[in-house]
């Protein structure tokens, strides 16, 4: 079980982050980016399974700067709430909540070499991340939404990346997909039977072998470049 810290961000802001680590050496760092719940049980529990399989990891609250200590469920009414709180921190002045995440890395990194992933809103936030940020060696967005955007891909990754996608999504058509595979040929892009939030087991869409397959893929990109 991991617990609570504070990271201080460049332009001075406290921002809480969930911190789980291994029981031995870390095998390097690893930042989690929630969903658009907070750092839910969920984003917990997966933060607490890569410590398990030896990394630092560090999961920052991505909303504390416009609302603190909210953690949601995946109801409709969740979900409302999760999309408005969004657009809030969309709306901030730039670096937004990038300077939070790059907190986050650099808290990562006392443990060696870092890695990113995020899901739902956190997978686009780890795309940013991994062409915006420093200190990163690895990045992997699952199914990011609007990350296959004309703007979004038109930003360059400064880390290899993998890119997990459904191809059930109705968030993210699988043109847009196909359209940022074209842009961005050195970037591995998984294909999965599955609906947007396959990974996640409290929702309705969790697929539990693209899940499986989907964390052995991460877990070997990251052990090829971070280890």
């Amino acid at each position: 079980m991991g617990q609570f810290v504070n990271l201080t961000a460049a332009d001075g802001f406290v921002v809480p982050a969930y911190v789980a680590a291994p029981s031995g050496a870390p095998k390097g760092g690893l930042v989690v980016l929630q969903e658009i719940f907070g750092v839910n049980s969920h984003i917990r529990s997966v933060a607490d399974g890569y410590a398990a399989d030896g990394y630092f990891v560090v999961a920052p609250s991505t909303f504390h700067r416009v609302q603190a200590g909210l953690e949601l469920g995946y109801t409709e009414a969740d979900i409302g709430s999760g999309m408005a709180l969004k657009a809030a921190v969309e709306a901030l002045p730039a670096p937004g909540v990038l300077a939070d995440i790059q907190a986050a890395v650099d808290h990562a990194a006392q443990a060696g070499k870092v890695g990113i992933l995020g899901y739902c809103w956190g997978g686009l936030l780890t795309w940013r991340a991994a062409c915006t940020l420093n200190g990163l060696t690895a990045a992997v967005p699952f199914y990011g939404g609007g990350m296959t955007t004309e703007a979004e891909a038109a930003r360059e990754p400064k880390v290899p990346v993998m890119a997990h996608f459904a191809e059930q999504d109705h968030s993210i058509p699988l043109d847009g997909v196909q359209a940022f595979q074209k842009a961005h040929p050195a970037v591995t892009v998984h294909l999965y039977p599955a609906h947007h939030g396959f990974n996640c087991d409290q929702r309705g869409s969790w697929h539990a072998p693209s899940a499986k397959l989907a964390r052995e893929r991460t877990l070997a990109f990251f052990a090829q470049h971070l280890g």
